[in-house]
């Protein structure tokens, strides 16, 4: 892998577009000083934001020209039909060309999931792409697929989710032997769909994997394990619920701490806790969803992600580059799996 890197950035995709977009990857060139990127977007919309850059940073942007805007309510089969000239498929085209090591979009996620597929196509041996990304544990953080990609899973897909999100996780964390788990509504052996028992077995077949059994939802969270495998029907409902209670418990904190003068002075004691805590469960400091599986690099943004946790997606991308993470997915899958 070269020391020079290239990110193809959609600054049109996303709930506030180029505002937040081209900023974010501004900042981004001034932390990386060997990234370029490539801003695809209608090119009267983007230039404003390069007036009176840093000449460093100004080199190593370029703007490409796309008229169209993929909408999020579009359906993926019509950004298939029509969408040639949107800043999403161009974006994914600079991967698929070699002009560009990662695509990062906060766009339709639909789309962006049939176009990675449609242009860059699966990596030998895998099946489908997954969704993943990591979510907050009392020891840190553990990576959770599939978030949503394919609602329906055999028991084979599951084991490709689980090789590759075992070694996106070993490159990217630097875990020796990441721990797997399969999430399920019991540990026991019994407990479970014939499809997941399946695939605990399949799962533990792969010697090499450090399969540590199911997890339980209520587990999910306690750190037992570096990957938690799933279909992406369960993986949804999971993290959406889970980023719904965390608004709740910070919107009930807030609300109690405002009743009264005593609760009022009692908040201004606890702020820093409270300040520090809601940093560590904040969901979009872990913004950058990857889609596993594909011949090129491609993350995904939350849509409503400000500057600073659009720039965590693209350093997702980055750390992907630098570790060739499809390259590592594809030999793994293909000494265990063919």
């Amino acid at each position: 892998m070269s020391d020079y890197y290239t990110i193809a950035v959609d600054v049109m995709g996303g709930d506030f577009g180029p505002r937040i977009t081209i900023p974010a990857t501004l900042d981004a060139l001034a932390r990386h000083s060997r990234l370029s990127a490539k801003l695809i977007g209608h090119s009267d919309v983007i230039q404003p934001f390069l007036n009176g850059l840093n000449p460093d940073v100004a080199c190593r942007v370029d703007v490409v020209h796309a008229p169209d805007t993929i909408s999020m309510s579009a359906k993926p089969s019509q950004t298939l039909r029509n969408g040639q000239e949107s800043s999403m498929y161009k974006a994914i085209q600079l991967v698929e060309d070699g002009a560009a090591q990662a695509c990062v979009s906060a766009g339709n996620t639909g789309a962006l999931m049939v176009l990675g597929r449609y242009i860059l196509r699966m990596l030998p041996g895998v099946d489908r792409p997954a969704i993943i990304s990591s979510v907050p544990t009392a020891k840190g953080h553990c990576y959770l697929l599939d978030l949503g990609a394919n609602v329906d899973c055999s028991a084979e897909h599951l084991l490709q989710f689980a090789i590759m999100g075992s070694v996106m996780t070993a490159a990217v964390d630097g875990i020796q032997g990441p721990r797997v788990g399969l999430l399920n509504i019991g540990q026991e052996q019994v407990k479970g769909n014939e499809q997941v028992k399946l695939a605990s077995r399949l799962i533990q077949e792969q010697g090499g994997l450090n399969y540590v059994g199911y997890i339980e939802g209520d587990d999910l969270y306690a750190g037992n394990a570096d990957v938690v495998v799933c279909d992406g029907f369960v993986g949804n409902i999971a993290l959406k619920s889970s980023e719904g209670l965390a608004r709740l418990i910070n919107q009930k904190v807030q609300a109690s701490f405002k009743q009264g003068l005593y609760r009022k002075f009692l908040a201004l004691l606890a702020k820093p806790v409270l300040s520090d805590l809601k940093k560590q469960m904040d969901p979009s400091r872990r913004n950058g969803a990857s889609l596993l599986g594909l011949q090129g690099i491609v993350i995904k943004s939350h849509g409503s992600a400000n500057q600073q946790c659009f720039g965590y997606a693209l350093d997702q991308a980055v750390a992907e580059i630098e570790q060739d993470i499809p390259r590592k997915i594809c030999s793994e899958i293909e000494a265990r799996l063919t």
